[in-house]
């Protein structure tokens, strides 16, 4: 067991109770037993899976199944439980948790010292997924890009398809790549074009992404329709509208992938080392992490797995603490030092250390696998980041 400075351990053993089992959630299951194993923790997440989402747009390369870990599994590996239920969270439930030190799941009482939620948020495209001919992050949780798009294209029996990616954030751009790669190795005449709301691609990143991935979609003759906004989709059509004039128009996509981002809705306020606030109310057994939280604290808030990942361990670092003698917190000052973007199988663009200092191809790729590879040690139960 690794020591955990300012943590002098209590006489009683603590009850840790986990909404939501992404990256966070798991992040601060696994700080907690390398810090206290005998820790008795509950996993609640409506899956029976940990999902690696952030690598969805790999599934038209490698099988769902390398991106899944059972929760059975890391019941065993971190002697902890997973209840299989859906957990709604507001204000006034946290405020009710914090007072009875328990919550409810499927009629089971569940009781608790600590509670942390995770509950990540929603995407922007959820209620387009029943629409024919649309495809959103929620299809490729269920069935990998190659099934996925091979068997559509087949349905659909086009000589030369027309594919629509709408939306060019980090999550946009990687499918976007990966869809074109997809069609040049299995010899498939389509027609690929990027519709995005601005004119410049990776708009939250430094400038330098932007020219780089144009560059790059020029010369894989994938077409970009800048400042222009998503109205629909009818049959093997896209309803679209200009954004500086208004108006409405329509092209021809036989398949069309959403990726508009992520809603900000029901995220949950949090002091400085993670603490629940409501109504100006700390409530000091109540901690949240990840896409949910927002901190009053120097420490990054973009809503990123790095981001979940670092806010997990504190917040696991800071419950020991709490639960322990001197009760002396970690205050959340996390900056990332990096982010790189896939552009398919063998090229990619970050910045590392500062903004301005942007890196592409192998280099970058390089950076992405060893971040990568810290997360897979981490739900093996190895420690590689630094605090």
């Amino acid at each position: 067991m690794v020591l955990l400075p300012f943590y002098i351990p209590g006489q009683r053993r603590i009850k840790v109770v986990i909404v939501g089992g992404g990256y966070a959630g798991l992040t601060a299951l696994t700080t907690l037993k390398q810090y206290a194993s005998n820790v008795d923790i509950t996993i609640i997440d409506p899956s029976d899976q940990h999902l690696k989402i952030t690598h969805l747009h790999e599934t038209f390369r490698y099988p769902l199944s390398d991106l899944l870990v059972s929760f059975s599994v890391l019941e065993s590996r971190f002697n902890c439980r997973h209840i299989r239920a859906a957990l709604a969270v507001t204000d006034e439930l946290l405020l009710q948790w914090q007072d009875q030190k328990s919550l409810m799941v499927d009629n089971e009482r569940i009781d608790f010292d600590y509670l942390i939620v995770t509950t990540g948020v929603d995407t922007r495209t959820q209620q387009c997924d029943q629409i024919e001919n649309v495809f959103t992050l929620q299809h490729f949780m269920q069935t990998p890009g190659t099934e996925l798009l091979r068997e559509h294209l087949s349905k659909l029996g086009q000589d030369e398809p027309l594919i629509s990616v709408v939306g060019a954030g980090a999550t946009g751009i990687q499918f976007l790549f990966e869809i074109k790669q997809f069609l040049c190795r299995q010899n498939i005449k389509a027609k690929l074009r990027l519709i995005h709301s601005s004119d410049q691609v990776l708009a939250q990143f430094p400038r330098g992404f932007d020219a780089y991935v144009q560059s790059c979609m020029q010369d894989l003759n994938i077409d970009f329709i800048p400042d222009t906004r998503y109205r629909g989709q009818n049959d093997c059509s896209v309803m679209l509208e200009e954004k500086q004039t208004g108006r409405s128009f329509e092209l021809t996509s036989h398949a069309t992938f959403l990726f508009l981002g992520k809603k900000q809705e029901n995220i949950l306020s949090a002091n400085m080392f993670g603490q629940s606030v409501v109504n100006h109310q700390t409530l000091q057994n109540i901690f949240v992490a990840g896409d949910c939280s927002v901190y009053t604290a120097f420490g990054s808030n973009i809503q990123s797995a790095q981001s979940a990942v670092r806010k997990g361990k504190l917040v696991g670092r800071n419950i020991l603490r709490h639960s322990g003698m001197l009760k002396i917190l970690e205050p959340y000052l996390h900056h990332d030092i990096g982010y790189v973007v896939n552009l398919g199988p063998s090229d990619a663009v970050g910045w590392l250390i500062t903004q301005g200092n942007i890196v592409t191809g192998i280099p970058a790729l390089a950076i992405k696998e060893l971040v990568e590879a810290q997360y897979d040690l981490l739900l093996m139960g190895i420690d590689t980041y630094v605090v």
